[in-house]
């Protein structure tokens, strides 16, 4: 598999290398069209989202090819450190069409096109920019999730080679980031799961930007330019019914089971487990908040419900000091009481409710056992 990913790339690359030096100054001819094209969503966790690039074909001088915004190559030195930080470099390169839509074809991902209706000379503007950057240091971006990625990047080219801000998001402004995504995690319990818990305060701001692919698809459709509209009809190159993956595992029952289990065991050792799984993912959350550069993780609000000074309260009661790990779970259940009522109007409020239930239960039980009792005197 990495020889094949390997022997892509560099097949890749060459091809970028010979088409930059090729398209260098190279006029257009009028029957150049440009569009933007949106690919339909995949399994992969990279894919869940779609994609979006802009394609280029002049029969005329022969081009058929595809800008594509989202490139990164996994053999980055600390690859994954560097994509939690949010410092990985992504990149922008050149795709002949027949190869991009082949792929698309393999993964059984659809692909939709529309061209954009805009005179000679802004076509050749764009079609010059983006070479411009192919051959530059602008090629290379840090992606940001919401701010900078494969869409946003197409959005700035294009408005930049129009000269105005032209297209801007319609519709569900109204509406947060994280509701948007809500939805593209349906088959994906455990992802929509992790992502409703490690985001923070920034995907529960209006979605007024343009981030997803089929955001910018729906904006085109309702953008217009010089009295017109901005790009013809949407035309469906590629055709699949994206399949909802099954996994005995990965999914709402599981959760609930496991939950359950905990509830009814009323075991000091499963509490004490449960707690401690809570507590290390609150210190988990807190180190990517102050370590990533992903705004979108930080000032994490879920770390109320997996507080890190849980580990406390588990260090006094396996030191059997009653009378502070009564008052540090008397404390976490306030806390998973003001969680409870920030959280109510959230769109992840339902998947997290039954962790906010099992953590209390735990709670309670907890300070039931280390409440002191008062003696009677009769």
């Amino acid at each position: 598999m990495k020889n094949v990913i390997f022997k892509k790339t560099l097949f890749c690359l060459l091809l970028l290398l010979s088409f930059i030096g090729f398209s260098q100054n190279l006029p257009l001819s009028k029957d150049a069209r440009i569009s933007v094209i949106t690919c339909g969503l995949g399994n992969e966790t990279y894919s869940y989202f779609g994609h979006t690039a802009i394609r280029v074909a002049d029969p005329v001088n022969n081009i058929d090819v595809v800008y594509n915004y989202g490139a990164f190559d996994f053999r980055t030195p600390n690859f994954v450190a560097k994509f939690a930080k949010g410092d990985l470099q992504y990149f922008v390169i050149v795709h002949s069409f027949i190869d991009f839509i082949n792929e698309y074809n393999y993964e059984k991902r659809s692909v939709f096109e529309q061209e954009l209706i805009i005179p000679q000379n802004l076509k050749q503007t764009l079609f010059d920019n983006l070479n411009t950057t192919l051959s530059s240091e602008d090629r290379y971006y840090t992606y940001k999730f919401i701010d900078k990625n494969c869409t946003s990047m197409v959005v700035d080219v294009i408005n930049k080679s129009l000269n105005q801000n032209i297209i801007t998001k319609k519709g569900d402004t109204d509406i947060t980031y994280r509701s948007i995504l809500f939805p593209y995690f349906d088959g994906h319990f455990y992802d929509k799961l992790g992502t409703s818990i490690i985001f923070g305060t920034k995907v529960d701001q209006l979605g007024t930007k343009i981030f997803l692919p089929f955001e910018l698809k729906n904006s085109l459709a309702k953008t217009t330019f010089q009295n017109h509209p901005l790009a013809k009809e949407s035309q469906t190159l590629l055709s699949f019914e994206k399949e909802t993956p099954t996994s005995w595992w990965n999914n709402v029952y599981t959760y609930l089971i496991i939950l359950a289990f905990v509830i009814l065991a009323k075991n000091k050792i499963i509490d004490k487990i449960f707690l401690l799984i809570l507590s290390l993912m609150g210190v988990f959350f807190v180190a990517v908040g102050f370590y990533s550069f992903h705004h979108e993780l930080a000032m994490n609000y879920n770390v109320l419900l997996f507080s890190p000074l849980l580990l406390i309260l588990i260090v006094f009661s396996i030191l059997k000091n009653k009378r502070w790990t009564y008052r540090f779970a008397v404390l976490h259940l306030m806390f998973l009481l003001i969680y409870t009522l920030f959280l109510i109007n959230k769109a992840h409020f339902f998947i997290v409710f039954p962790m906010i239930i099992t953590s209390g239960f735990v709670l309670i039980r907890v300070a039931l056992r280390n409440k002191k009792r008062i003696p009677i005197i009769i």
